[in-house]
């Protein structure tokens, strides 16, 4: 039986930090250098007589930095698991080039240096490198997909070997033989100077039953005590017939330096850590004397013994049978994008653990689709906030521009974004939260909301109009929209209009804040229903500090971060946009089936004074926003409306009563009374 056929091929195996860290030198270090890299391979004897070994590739296969140099040095040396073994390594940077390299070439280049090695005594040193290989690969970092192929190149004899026998090594040897191998091979496992030095010989002593490991360097010495050998390699193959594709190019070694034609051979393997004779084989093989002598020239013979002829090489791995490259997708594990939503679902997953028994926020967080009219300082940090919670849908509404003095205040801007007259904020808020989250769903929408009371010239009329049409719609698809504006009664008239579940209102101003979330089932107010004026022109007749939206750097994080708890409670609550609206200390606070504890209607507080308080207020027959009467007059005459609300500065006062409610008011006559009673104290109210 020819041994060709009986050879078991090695295998590949690529550990997932080898992609990771060719990806990251391929961007920092080789960029588009098809240069070869040299590697290691590692791989270890059978240890399992189920499963053979493979070859292997980690992380540190590939060259490591200057730093770490010493360290894989010293980490590299006497492991019994991982037998080193050079490789090298031809990165494409098309996968048109990968498929287009010469294979066969580059296979019978790696072939030469084995022949080479053999014939300069370098395998007898190291006999690592009779086993070499070749790895041609292509890596797509945009689909994070890996096209790769291995070659384990090995000489063929011709003619070929002839097997004459192959048994286990337990039934070749006696058993005190076996017992003196068994110990010979484990010392020689356990020795940090031996353990990964995978081709070694073993000596018989006839005359006294023992065996020794030796390497092969020791050929010539060992052959002088007249002993007989077994030549043993770290076999990586289980099956019990088949000896592993290591012994082809040992063959060639003994064939071409020592010129045998009967070779006896070791093939170890363990189990457990051990040595075992029962999986290990030992066999018998036949190189004919007339191997190398191909032809004559001149009477100058050419093979194999003329260190010039190198023979054909073969070991392109296959794939499932077949002789193609391989391909895996780490995209799962090596995309930033998808390692940032796994990131941000492990946060989300503790706050569950954290908080919820029956709730879950990632699901929850992550359908809800929010809108934001306003992209300043607390629209940064209430976009900020709605992602940690697990919001991907967000959509910003601005229509100005990054001033010098807004990167320091609102959270997503940078000096860049205000160069060249400014970035409009609406795109720049959402590049800056897909930097920070890629899987962020973000669109900004450059557009001014109009002010009621604020009146336009006739020729922009169209515009504006198609303005409140375009926020229509925008409010129709969202789930909750937050007004963090200084103005905006008709966007909440649409609002209590469309389809959004709520709003949520949030200003702040000279140190305090506000916030409130609105049209509840009990018909809680909203943010103007407090107000007994109309919304009118925020801008205008403004001292420098009004002009600001926040006096207090650390106002705007504190009321955006309540603002978006308040949605978060909402979504999480047993009966949602229905929830009745508690306050603090409340009988029904804090209830098994709140999770997030209390549900207030409004969180106002003060910063100079470091109190906050929780209040429910109800909504007003004369709000000039969420009103009966507004609601319906926007129902009936749609843009018209809005067209008078905002060229009419009194319309929306007129129109719920609030004109007459103050004109009633001047017509009250209070009597003062001025007497002092020494004897009162002021109460505080």
């Amino acid at each position: 039986m020819q041994l060709f056929y009986s050879l078991h091929p090695f295998q590949s195996a690529v550990d997932e930090g080898f992609w990771h860290r060719l990806s990251s030198l391929k961007l920092n270090k080789f960029g588009i250098d098809e240069s070869p890299i040299p590697i290691t391979g590692f791989y270890a004897p059978c240890s399992h007589s189920q499963v053979s070994n493979h070859l292997t590739l980690l992380a540190e296969s590939l060259p490591p930095e200057p730093s770490e140099q010493s360290l894989v040095t010293m980490s590299s040396r006497g492991n019994r698991n991982k037998c080193s073994i050079p490789g090298i390594l031809y990165n494409t940077n098309t996968l048109e080039g990968f498929h287009a390299l010469d294979k066969q070439s580059l296979l019978k280049a790696e072939a030469e240096k084995v022949w080479e090695d053999i014939h300069s005594g370098k395998a007898e040193e190291d006999s690592a490198v009779l086993s070499r290989f070749l790895l041609i690969s292509f890596a797509d970092l945009k689909k994070w997909s890996f096209h790769y192929w291995f070659a384990f190149p090995a000489l063929v004899l011709d003619p070929p070997a002839t097997l004459v026998d192959l048994r286990p090594a337990s039934q070749w040897l006696s058993l005190e033989e076996a017992e003196s191998l068994s110990a010979a091979c484990n010392e020689w496992r356990s020795s940090s100077a031996t353990t990964d030095v995978p081709f070694f010989l073993v000596s018989l002593l006839l005359q006294i039953h023992m065996l020794l490991l030796s390497n092969l360097k020791d050929w010539e010495s060992c052959q002088n005590d007249g002993h007989k050998f077994l030549f043993g390699f770290y076999d990586p193959c289980h099956l019990p017939n088949n000896p592993g594709w290591p012994l082809r190019n040992l063959l060639a070694l003994i064939c071409s330096r020592w010129k045998l034609e009967k070779v006896y051979f070791f093939c170890y393997r363990e189990n457990r850590g051990f040595a075992d004779l029962s999986l290990s084989l030992i066999g018998e093989a036949l190189i004919s004397v007339s191997q190398g002598f191909l032809e004559y020239i001149n009477n100058i013979c050419l093979g194999w013994k003329d260190h010039q002829h190198m023979p054909y090489a073969v070991g392109w791995e296959f794939n499932r049978g077949k002789k193609v490259p391989r391909c895996i997708s780490l995209a799962k594990s090596m995309d930033p994008t998808r390692l940032a939503i796994s990131a941000a679902d492990l946060n989300l997953k503790t706050y569950e653990m954290a908080c919820f028994t029956i709730f879950e926020p990632k699901h929850l967080m992550s359908a809800a689709k929010c809108l934001l009219l306003g992209a300043g300082t607390l629209g940064c940090q209430v976009a900020r906030m709605l992602m940690a919670w697990g919001v991907r849908k967000i959509t910003l509404v601005d229509s100005g521009k990054v001033a010098m003095s807004n990167p320091l205040r609102q959270s997503l801007y940078t000096l860049d974004n205000c160069l060249n007259g400014g970035d409009f904020k609406a795109t720049a808020s959402v590049k800056s939260l897909q930097r920070i989250f890629p899987a962020v769903e973000a669109e900004g929408v450059v557009m001014a909301i109009p002010m009621p009371g604020q009146p336009m010239p006739t020729q922009q009329e169209d515009s504006v109009l198609e303005d409140c049409r375009r926020l229509q719609d925008l409010i129709e698809i969202v789930m909750m929209f937050f007004l963090v504006m200084r103005h905006g009664a008709g966007p909440i008239s649409i609002g209590n209009d469309v389809k959004a579940d709520g709003v949520n209102n949030l200003s702040v101003e000279m140190g305090n804040f506000s916030l409130m979330d609105g049209d509840r089932v009990q018909r809680l107010g909203c943010y103007f229903c407090n107000d007994v004026v109309a919304p009118i022109d925020s801008t205008a007749n403004r001292t420098l500090d009004q002009q600001c939206t926040v006096t207090r750097p650390g106002l705007a994080p504190i009321a955006s971060a309540l603002a978006v708890e308040l949605l978060v409670g909402i979504l999480h609550h047993p009966h949602g946009i229905h929830a009745k609206a508690e306050f603090a200390n409340s009988t029904d606070s804090g209830r098994a089936e709140q999770p997030l504890g209390i549900l207030p209607h409004q969180v106002r507080g003060s910063l100079s004074q470091f109190s906050q308080m929780t209040l429910v207020g109800h909504s007003s027959n004369s709000c000039t926003a969420c009103s009966c009467t507004v609601v319906s007059e926007y129902r009936e005459r749609g843009m018209g409306f809005v067209l008078q609300a905002i060229n009419h500065p009194t319309y929306l006062e007129d129109l719920t009563g609030l004109t007459e409610l103050m004109k009633s008011t001047n017509s009250f006559q209070l009597d003062w009374d001025n007497e002092i009673d020494d004897d009162d104290d002021c109460v505080e109210i």
